[in-house]
């Protein structure tokens, strides 16, 4: 009878620790998982934010813009959001004389293991206007996030004031 009670309280003290255990490690999955969910979004957020300055000079909104870069990134995971920009910015700039350079035909180049420049070269700029074209589309680059910066600085300055 004796031995018969101690495997039943042992049994159940096993069952009731392995419980305990598979609780404590659902509850950190859960945390785990909010707390990925949570960085997810902050980086979704200043994604969404940082896209602000490029989407004006684009005519377009920075939600589209992330949409894209996230499609893109779903279809090339290693495409940087540098790149990602880069591609739209040099698209748009050279689109009307080089209609074959779109920023689809410079991500599938970049997919596809290519650099910028040997992209840009593949749809038939030439090594100098490649190069010409990247530098442009940095400084476009700059210049638009540049308006954007100095016009958040501008609001903070008038929320202190006002």
């Amino acid at each position: 009878m004796k031995l018969t009670v101690l495997m039943t309280l042992a049994m159940l003290a096993t069952s009731t620790t392995a419980t305990t255990a598979a609780q404590q490690h659902a509850r950190s999955v859960h945390v785990r998982t909010t707390a990925d969910s949570s960085r997810v979004e902050r980086q979704r957020t200043a994604n969404l934010k940082s896209f602000r300055g490029i989407a004006a000079k684009l005519n377009t909104t920075p939600a589209a813009l992330q949409y894209a870069f996230e499609s893109a990134r779903a279809a090339n995971p290693k495409l940087s959001r540098g790149n990602f920009v880069a591609a739209n910015v040099l698209a748009d700039n050279l689109g009307a004389q080089h209609p074959n350079v779109t920023t689809g035909a410079i991500l599938s180049g970049l997919q596809n293991g290519k650099n910028l420049g040997q992209t840009l070269q593949s749809l038939g700029l030439s090594g100098a206007e490649a190069k010409q074209a990247r530098r442009a589309a940095d400084h476009d680059t700059k210049a638009a996030n540049k308006l954007v910066k100095d016009a958040d600085k501008r609001a903070r300055q008038d929320n202190r004031s006002h």
